[in-house]
This record gives C-alpha cells, sequence and structure tokens, in this order.
C-alpha cells in the first residue's frame, strides 16, 4: 500500500492507542493464570494477535470483542503445543514465549517471517545447550524442547531485554528459587520494570536484588485478574513530534506515573527543538526513527547507543539514511553513534520506502506533513497502530491511500 501526504499542521485531540508492550505482558500472564482473566484495551494490531494466536496454540482461550481480551488461562507446566506458535514478525512473541513454552518438556515450534528469524536468538541458544534442552533453527521455523529447570541464569544485558523478559515469565512456575545475573549492563531496564509490574497485577512476585540480578521465587501460580492496559508512550511519540512541528495536537489516555521507558521522548524532543543536543537511545531505542526525523526537521543531533537499532523490524539506521537523503538530510553513522545536521528538507523525488518497519513509516509520515509526498510500504503500520493514518486525518491532515 502507498499513501500520499500532503502538507500540512497537524491540529487537534487524539486518543493514543493502548501500550503493546503491556498488552503483550498481560496477555502472556493471563494465559498462564488459572481461571478468566479479562484484559481491556487491547489493540488489534498484527504483533498482539500474533501473542494471542501462540496463545491459542498452547491451549490458552482468547476471545475478543472489541478492545476487550476474555483469556481463559492453562498451566504452562502441562500444556503440548497443538499446533505451530505463529509469531508473524513479533520479536517480543517469539522471545517472551519460548521459556514458557519449554515448561512442559515437549516441543513447540515458532515460525515468522520477514526478518524475525534473522534477529538475535544466540542468548536463548546458549541457554538451552547449557541446560541439554533442544534449540534448533532451520529457515522460518524454531523448535525448542526440554524442561526448563530452576536455577541460576547468567545472560547479557545490552542484547535484549526480551530474553529476561521470557525466563521472568517462566521461572516463577519452575519448582525451585531462580536468579537472574546480567554478565553485562542492562539497557532497555524499564522494559524489565514493565515485565515486574505486569507479574505484580497476576500475583506473581520478583525482583531486584541488586543493579545485576533478579531473584525469582518458584512454586508460585498466576491468579485470573482484570486489568487495563495503558495508553503507548512509543507510538504517543510520533503524534506529540507534531507538536514540535508548528502543530497543536492534544493527547489522551497517557499515564503521567508510567514505567514506560519511552516517557522519556518528550525531554528529548524539548532538547531537539532548542539543539543541536546529544541523545542516548540505550535505554528506549524505539525512539530512534522519530528522534531522527525530528533532529532533520530542527536543529540537528547526535545519537549514542544506536546499535541495537539495526537489528529491528529493518535496519533502522541504514533505513533512516536512505530515506532522510531522499528528502534532502544526511545520516552520518557509527558503530554505536548517529549524527544528523540539520537540513533543508525538499519533496522527495521517489517514492520513499517503508523498509516494512512501523516505525519507518511514521516517522518518515511526519516528514512528509513538510515537504509533501509518498510512501510505499505504509501498510506496516499495522504491526502496531493500525489507525495511524486514520487518526492523522483526524488530526486535519491529508492522506490518500493509492
Amino acid at each position: 500500500m502507498n499513501i500520499r501526504i500532503a502538507p500540512g499542521t497537524a491540529r487537534g485531540t487524539v486518543a493514543v492507542p493502548p501500550s503493546k508492550s503491556m498488552a503483550h505482558r498481560l496477555l502472556i500472564c493471563a494465559g498462564m493464570s488459572g481461571g478468566e482473566s479479562v484484559i481491556h484495551g487491547v489493540s488489534d494490531c498484527e504483533d498482539v494477535q500474533a501473542t494471542m494466536d501462540c496463545l491459542r496454540a498452547l491451549g490458552a482461550g482468547c476471545r475478543q470483542s472489541g478492545d476487550t481480551v476474555h483469556v481463559r488461562g492453562t498451566d504452562f507446566r502441562t500444556a503440548r503445543a497443538r499446533d505451530v506458535l505463529p509469531c508473524r514478525e513479533s520479536g517480543s512473541t517469539l522471545r517472551f514465549l519460548i521459556p514458557p513454552a519449554l515448561l512442559s518438556g515437549a516441543p513447540a515450534t515458532f515460525t515468522g517471517y520477514g526478518r524475525l528469524m534473522e534477529r538475535p536468538m544466540q542468548v536463548y541458544a546458549e541457554l538451552c545447550r547449557e541446560r541439554g534442552l533442544l534449540f534448533r533453527q532451520e529457515g522460518g521455523r524454531l523448535t525448542v524442547a526440554g524442561r526448563l529447570p530452576a536455577g541460576v541464569y547468567g545472560l547479557p544485558g545490552n542484547v535484549s531485554s526480551q530474553f529476561v523478559s521470557g525466563l521472568l515469565f517462566a521461572l516463577p512456575l519452575t519448582a525451585g528459587r531462580s536468579e537472574i545475573r546480567l554478565t553485562t549492563p542492562a539497557e532497555s531496564r524499564s522494559y524489565l520494570l514493565l515485565t515486574l509490574d505486569a507479574l505484580r497485577q497476576f500475583g506473581v512476585e520478583a525482583g531486584w536484588t541488586s543493579d545485576d540480578c533478579l531473584a525469582v521465587p518458584g512454586g508460585q501460580a498466576y491468579r485470573a485478574r482484570e486489568v487495563a492496559v495503558e495508553g503507548d508512550y512509543s507510538n504517543a511519540a510520533f503524534l506529540d513530534a507534531f507538536n514540535f512541528l508548528g502543530g497543536d495536537v492534544v493527547l489522551t489516555g497517557l499515564r503521567p506515573d508510567s514505567l514506560q521507558g519511552d516517557r522519556c521522548y518528550r525531554g528529548a524532543m524539548e532538547r531537539l527543538r532548542e539543539g543541536p543536543a546529544e541523545i542516548s537511545l540505550r535505554d528506549c531505542p524505539d525512539l530512534g526513527p522519530v528522534l531522527f526525523a525530528l533532529a532533520a526537521a530542527c536543529r540537528g543531533g547526535v545519537f549514542t547507543g544506536t546499535r541495537r537499532l539495526r537489528l529491528k523490524e529493518s535496519d533502522r539506521v541504514s533505513a533512516m539514511k536512505q530515506e532522510l537523503a531522499a528528502l534532502g538530510a544526511e545520516l552520518y553513522a557509527g558503530e554505536d553513534r548517529v549524527e544528523i545536521p540539520p537540513a533543508e528538507l525538499h519533496p522527495p523525488a521517489r517514492p520513499l520506502d517503508g523498509h516494512n518497519d512501523h516505525r519507518i513509516v511514521m516517522a518518515l509520515s511526519l516528514l512528509l506533513t513538510l515537504t509533501g509526498g509518498e510512501i510505499a510500504g505504509a501498510e506496516a503500520v499495522r504491526k502496531s497502530y493500525p489507525g495511524f493514518f486514520a487518526d492523522l486525518g483526524r488530526l486535519g491532515l491529508r492522506t490518500e491511500e493509492l
């Protein structure tokens, strides 16, 4: 799908979509609980649908009506996968559910498409090898088998917090006490706080004993709950960014006391408007594309902690470099650093490429409201924000599906 966007100024009020990050976590906790849970405010985005599909394959029941999901939990310690676990392109779904799938000892096969199976999985591969568990990856399929034991787990903290979260979901259901020891400093620590908060909401205890160690008591049980998903700061950033380009946008549905790490976006945007600014993305890598776009449109910026942006749905550093160039902006990339000078933006001479990445499409949409232009592959927004272009229309911006 191609989208043409006309120059314009965003004005109005819009409700931000529910947090994809929290929806994954609450759905998984509900799927592991006894009884039926009710979760309000669940998006119909593709990543969240992937998590529900996988929970169904593992024996949990998920029934969605509007934005409310009823989840009938199952005992993962005895559950056998009824079918393959279709993760689509959701890295969170895949990495979160591998340890829970290892609780029963029975084999489970995960599938995915796009770049999903190219994303780093070595942490789990080594973990399984050390404990005599099967971990076999072939093409677009990944099979695991064997029973995950309680114990001490050493994991790097600078690859992805999702590996740690996966263990946090599973280890409370093992028989003994466990520890997760981070062998390198944690990046995206805020995402681990979200996981711990989701566990707490479903009656499960785990927590930090030091900066690099999490204690997880075993023999626990998830208890069914009625909960609500809070608004998503990661997607809110793309809407609030219009306020830094002359717009007047009011956002509703965000919790000011949220634990989401991307809540820091507004401070970063303020600095870019005043800029040039130096900003670390170590704890908020998903903000990379929108902050790169804003840097080009404002006073420029230098970004550190950018290495992991290359391991997302696209290589987000290379993707933004290529598309910013079409708009008249430069991006200089190092191993873990990006520099973007301020630019005189102009309409692109070709359709911009969305690189099959929802955050690239949304970041480019922001800039095209300044220059006008077209994006190919705009359907990628369905991964996290299916209503993105409809919300742009509510803000008075003109878009046309081609």
